[in-house]
């Protein structure tokens, strides 16, 4: 698997895992299954900062695949030349 890949997969994960915890948030926020979140010991902050961090992740992961790509297409071009 190679650099692009991985970090689009990271990218990927994270953004779904960012989804899951924001709806999670939104459930504790609205009293839906919050004896669960208590258990858990998961507040609607820590859950709002979970899904935060994982956009920034994604965020990261998706920018550096970006530019791996682009580094990877243009050696490529040069190797053409």
């Amino acid at each position: 698997m190679g650099h692009f890949a991985r970090l689009h997969l990271i990218g990927r994960i994270t953004y779904y895992a960012g989804w899951i915890a924001l709806f999670c948030g939104g459930l504790a926020h609205l009293n839906i299954a919050t004896s669960m979140f208590v258990a858990l010991y998961l507040t609607k902050r820590n859950l709002l900062e979970i899904s935060l961090v994982c956009f920034l992740i994604c965020i990261a992961s998706e920018l550096r695949a970006r530019d791996v790509a682009g580094v990877e297409m243009s050696s490529n071009l040069k190797k053409a030349a």
